[in-house]
């Protein structure tokens, strides 16, 4: 297992170009097995991430071809022969559990079992399935698997709850379906948009993405496409994150501000001026002030993913902070990390109040899930002396080479072997 090496207390300067989504490319990539056409489906700004590596493994395994070039990827869907997904890759990550609609979507019935990935609290899948059933799927739970068949029909669904997964099965699910799908309180977040400009592209009919009502028109068939996947807001979250703890002064290029507003106005309120020129956006560190209050909510509130990182920063501010997580209660195992690190963090049910220090100091702490890792890598920045990040296999499901990117900036970050 490799780690980070850390030499902290340097100013970062400079550009950087975010990457493609990695909550974007997941669900595109299951897409893809919808198309039974010969044409080719071409992806492009695909990041290089262990979760895109898995899903890879899982489409090779359904009979799905796929080529990279340089940062694009090239699928062949049309020999895609197989319905059921083998436990151990599903157990690799969360975003497996996207395969289930549009297998059933190509082949009328799918076998997946219950997926992996970070353990950050409670994530039942119980709104995938019960909106399914609405579509016309006949599910059975066995041995810790899920087999689903039946030819699926329009419906009308409300979800209980805005799940952003949910709403992404139920759309890959209803693109090839009988009728009209209707679903009600969806999901708003931008990747929803991503999904739903690239099932259009290859022929799919849906509309009201970023809404709370987006409707599916299903269709006979679906071709192939190219299609340049949306920046990853999170990554470029913290990248701004990782300028303003370290004073410096950092420009993000290919980065869409109307994905970030509400964490820009987080800055503002901590005492920054973000800086908006089209796709780009600067931020240059300053003495940061306390936050009275962030409460993570679905788009367009304040991002769950970015909770950690944020955290980091409020950990330097002057004052008190409190950060209420409504999203995933007990998405808090970052902050006896943090505290190792010299923070000042104390809990209570879902809420953690921040008294802010003047530094951090390095030391040796573990990754235990994505974002709390790459909050680990910011404490280390600003951190007074080394830091050892470890188990940072769960920061490279999210992050394309963050030590590279932030290197490039001015950091001195290694990526050693296990200590």
């Amino acid at each position: 297992m490799a780690g980070y090496l850390i030499q902290g207390g340097r100013t970062l300067r400079g550009k950087i170009t975010v990457h493609g989504a990695k909550n974007s490319v997941l669900p595109i990539l299951a897409a893809s097995l919808l198309n039974r056409s010969p044409e080719p489906i071409r992806l492009e700004g695909v990041p290089d991430l262990y979760d895109v590596r898995a899903m890879l493994s899982i489409l090779a395994n359904l009979g799905v071809q796929s080529t990279s070039q340089g940062s694009d990827i090239v699928l062949r869907t049309d020999q895609a022969d197989c319905y059921h997904v083998p436990e151990f890759l599903m157990r690799e990550m969360r975003s497996s559990i996207f395969l289930l609609g549009p297998l059933l979507g190509r082949f009328g019935k799918a076998s997946v079992c219950y997926p992996g990935g970070c353990a950050i609290g409670k994530r039942p899948i119980d709104l995938h399935l019960s909106g399914l059933q609405a579509l016309g799927a006949i599910i059975e739970e066995k041995d810790g698997y899920i087999h689903a068949r039946g030819k699926l029909r329009g419906a009308t669904i409300t979800l209980a709850y805005p799940s952003v997964g949910a709403t992404e099965n139920l759309i890959l699910a209803a693109v090839l379906a009988r009728g009209v799908t209707i679903i009600q309180n969806a999901a708003r977040e931008p990747e929803i948009e991503d999904l739903q400009n690239f099932l259009n592209k290859m022929g799919a009919a849906v509309e009201g993405a970023g809404s709370h009502t987006i409707t599916i028109k299903g269709v006979h068939e679906l071709g192939g496409a190219s299609y340049k996947v949306y920046p990853d807001r999170i990554a470029a979250g913290t990248y701004l994150i990782a300028a303003a703890i370290t004073g410096g002064q950092v420009t993000l290029l290919d980065a869409y501000p109307e994905h970030l507003q509400s964490l820009l106005q987080l800055f503002v309120q901590a005492g920054l001026e973000p800086k908006i020129d089209g796709h780009s956006i600067t931020l240059e560190g300053k003495p940061l002030k306390a936050v009275p209050e962030v409460v993570t909510e679905p788009f367009p509130g304040f991002p769950t993913d970015l909770q950690p990182p944020l955290m980091t920063m409020l950990a330097l501010c002057h004052g008190v902070s409190r950060v209420v997580e409504k999203v995933f209660p007990e998405r808090f195992h970052h902050v006896p990390q943090l505290n190792k690190i010299g923070a000042r963090i104390s809990l209570r049910g879902n809420t953690a109040t921040i008294h802010g220090v003047r530094r951090l100091y390095g030391v040796t702490v573990r990754a235990t899930d994505l974002r709390a890792g790459a909050a680990l890598v910011l404490a280390g920045l600003a951190a007074r002396g080394e830091t050892y990040v470890s188990d940072i296999k769960h920061i490279e499901r999210g992050y394309e080479n963050i030590h590279l990117a932030l290197n490039s900036l001015g950091a001195r970050i290694e990526r050693v072997a296990s200590t």
